[in-house]
């Protein structure tokens, strides 16, 4: 166990709401929780099975009055989230109810939980590794289908049973190397060269795999940046009050309106799109609008996606008027706007053009909502977030990213070393580095600044 002190904290979001759930956990859980509850039947927590629900009275211990009616579930060692006696009290959501209950479990003998607290003793307490751990706060924090569908595969353990994987079979080479060093006089061999070589040479292309997925990971975590880019007045601030479903940028017939970025995220098809409307392209004597112009320039750089707009009536010349050569294509798709305003036969023309561009391409209308269903769409097929095995595991985590690349560098360094044939102290001391690394993600390798720093983001309660 991580303390013999038993902790409590209202696991609900804060503030007022139809219900609320306390949590206590620790050795004296039914102890305290007895003290201040009254069951309609007259049982006591202490003697109720392994996830029994109990309903009756919290009464204050001091004037006898009772403060709510309450259900009352009853988790026993091991078999609760922290591995302890676990309650978890179920009242109104009223901010004074919350409040004295809270009261009443600390002056009985509780204290109140810090951030993260809960979590940090499954932990401890073998219920769970860290990257789990961690893996319950992007839950909490998911916004969309995303960031829940990677949230929940590594809660589960998908990410912590590959990296199992990888340590025991590093585990076993390594000891059969160690052994030859412990035999260094009888001049034999234990471990294959060549088995591992090629045990070392597929580890290094899975840890590779796991490391470049932290692109993708880390999109999709934070959201896909999209960069509405192009001229003044065609229309990036009207599609991005559409896009969002609100009015967040002003829009009007005066050129050089935006003069700098806004931005604002929205999910679509579970996916979280951040619209970034950028200051219009074009040639200006006002230093603020300039000033603008760049920052869009940079935003184009940063952006997964690039929207380019065009006005339908004003294309003329593709070289010039559509996009510049110096913009990164593969990322960049051409929204055609304002084609309701020109003629079909014109629309073909423009459409012609777009072909000659190799870039995909869609005629919408903001201000009329055509095809917006379709743009959507073309944004979420970009992201390609579909033909990711619903079982792959995606690294999210900067903390594991970097532990990853470090483990890569490490088993690199155990195949040349194999080439050229260096001694088995030196190749063991590549390959506990790589499994040292990847112990960090999982928390079998960590420090107290480490574990305090992860678990403090989380929120009390959790």
């Amino acid at each position: 166990m991580v303390r013999q002190n038993t902790i409590c904290a209202v696991s609900t979001p804060a503030g007022m709401g139809g219900i609320a759930v306390i949590r206590v956990s620790g050795i004296d859980s039914f102890a305290v929780c007895d003290k201040i509850f009254r069951a309609k039947h007259g049982e006591k927590l202490q003697t109720q099975p392994q996830y029994s629900v109990v309903y009756g009275n919290i009464v204050d211990t001091e004037g006898g009055d009772i403060i709510d009616d309450v259900l009352i579930s009853v988790f026993r060692a091991p078999h609760s989230f922290t591995a302890e006696d676990t309650v978890e009290i179920s009242c109104h959501g009223s901010l004074y109810i919350q409040q004295k209950i809270m009261q009443l479990l600390i002056n009985n003998g509780c204290r109140a939980a810090q951030p993260g607290e809960f979590t940090m003793r499954a932990f401890v307490n073998g219920k769970i590794d860290l990257s789990q751990a961690e893996a319950v706060a992007d839950l909490i924090a998911s916004t969309s289908k995303a960031m829940h569908k990677m949230a929940i595969n590594q809660m589960r353990g998908g990410f912590s049973v590959e990296l199992q994987k990888l340590r025991g079979q590093l585990l076993d080479f390594v000891s059969l190397i160690e052994l030859e060093l412990d035999f260094s006089e009888e001049d034999v061999e234990f471990a294959d060269r060549r088995k591992l070589r090629d045990l070392a040479v597929n580890i290094e292309q899975h840890i590779g795999r796991l490391a470049d997925s932290f692109s993708m990971g880390n999109v999709l975590k934070n959201g896909v940046s999209v960069a509405l880019v192009g001229k003044t007045n065609v229309g990036k601030s009207t599609l991005l009050n559409v896009l969002l479903n609100e009015e967040k940028a002003i829009v009007s017939d005066i050129h050089g309106t935006t003069r700098d970025t806004i931005e604002d995220s929205v999910a679509i098809d579970g996916i979280v799109f951040r619209f970034i409307d950028t200051a219009g392209i074009r040639d200006t004597e006002d230093e603020v609008e300039n000033l603008g112009i760049r920052r869009t320039f940079q935003k184009i750089d940063a952006a997964a996606i690039v929207l380019w707009l065009v006005d339908a009536t004003e294309i003329s010349d593709i070289m010039t008027d559509i996009v510049p050569e110096d913009i990164d294509r593969s990322k960049t798709v051409l929204v055609v706007n304002k084609s309701d305003m020109v003629s079909a036969d014109r629309q073909k023309r423009i459409g012609d053009i777009v072909d000659t561009t190799g870039l995909k391409a869609i005629f919408i209308s903001a201000k009329r909502r055509t095809n917006i269903d379709l743009l959507q769409k073309l944004l979420v097929d970009t992201v390609q977030l579909n033909k990711i095995d619903s079982n792959a595991v995606i690294v999210n985590n900067v903390r594991h990213y970097e532990a990853l690349v470090n483990a890569r560098q490490a088993i690199v360094r155990v195949v040349e070393g194999l080439d050229t044939q260096i001694s088995g102290d030196l190749l063991s001391q590549d390959i506990r580095e790589c499994m040292h690394y990847l112990g960090e993600i999982t928390g079998q390798i960590s420090t107290d600044e480490i574990l305090g720093n992860i678990f403090s983001k989380f929120c009390i309660g959790k």
